[in-house]
């Protein structure tokens, strides 16, 4: 009886060592395995949000995630799926350029209730609290610098045209904001068309070329984007309209040839990259130790580039 009670209890430490590797094995398998980044932002036929969501991957990547990176195309209800998406995937954060500041909110809340953390870039929500990070350009102080090069360039007298983004975007009216209260104050200058063109460069050349058809006498555009300020120039020399003064917004690679060229004169930089480089870093962060040091607002500052500087920049930065 007791040789048997021996090999019995021998049998029984033997199957309970076996049951214990078996349990410990899982654990290290999941610590192992990469966690995930999603990454949404507009259509990456903007060289601007192609830019920051490539500067996203590459920091992810470099940091040791998986990523994955999509585009909601501008409609809010694309990007509700896409969040759905990155629940389903246990992302570990989400990276967002969203699709409308007001129409994001339910999303953005969506995900965090999922405990995925979310981090902006680029445009804000019409909220706080519900994302960890809203990193931005510094769109006020951009617009104020190129609406005073804008004033500088047409002598302080003239009419001139607005180009306007689209009427979701918060960007859209912050840059406005800022143009005018710059502009205003010369009473020199008169704005005698206004028009949305929905960051759109082929609707801002549709619309150009009919104000182009009413007003004889423009001496100056000023666009909210650089897309925009492009389809406004390409109208001009379609019309055999010289020496317009056309200013941007964004700092897009094809813009910074264009007033190389001489087509366009002046734009605000956006650091596109470095946005989405912060953000990733920080989402980095938060993963790692569950909290931020940053406040959720932050803006970055903005660069003007002309004609004298243009060959300092690069794609969205300095080279």
């Amino acid at each position: 009886m007791t040789g048997k009670l021996t090999i019995q209890l021998l049998l029984l430490l033997f199957a309970f060592s076996l049951f214990g590797c078996g349990q410990s094995s899982q654990p290290t398998q999941q610590s192992s395995a990469k966690k995930l980044i999603v990454i949404i932002t507009p259509p990456h036929d903007n060289p601007f949000f192609k830019a920051e969501a490539e500067a996203a991957e590459a920091k992810a990547k470099e940091l040791g995630y998986e990523t994955l990176s999509l585009t909601h195309g501008g409609d809010a209800n694309r990007q509700d799926q896409l969040i759905e998406t990155a629940i389903a995937q246990k992302a570990a954060a989400i990276i967002l350029d969203n699709a409308g500041a007001d129409a994001s909110i339910a999303a953005v809340q969506k995900a965090r209730q999922a405990g995925i953390p979310s981090f902006l870039i680029d445009r804000e929500i019409n909220a706080t609290g519900i994302a960890v990070a809203q990193i931005v350009s510094n769109n006020y102080q951009g617009a104020a610098l190129g609406a005073q090069q804008f004033v500088d360039l047409l002598g302080e007298k003239g009419n001139y045209v607005e180009l306007v983004g689209k009427e979701s975007d918060t960007n859209a009216a912050i840059r406005s904001r800022g143009y005018h209260d710059v502009i205003d104050k010369y009473p020199g200058l008169k704005m005698v068309a206004q028009q949305s063109a929905n960051w759109s460069q082929t609707e801002a050349f549709a619309k150009m070329e009919t104000i182009l058809q009413g007003q004889a006498d423009i001496k100056g555009v000023i666009s909210g984007n650089d897309t925009m300020a492009l389809g406004a120039a390409a109208a001009l020399k379609a019309a055999g309209r010289k020496g317009v003064v056309v200013v941007g917004f964004d700092g897009s690679p094809d813009v910074i040839s264009a007033i190389k060229a001489g087509e366009i004169n002046a734009t605000v930089l956006q650091r596109a990259a470095l946005i989405s480089r912060m953000a990733v870093e920080q989402a980095d962060q938060y993963i790692k130790t569950g909290a931020s040091n940053r406040p959720e607002k932050q803006a970055i500052d903005c660069e003007l580039i002309t004609k004298e500087n243009a060959g300092q920049f690069g794609l969205f930065g300095r080279k």
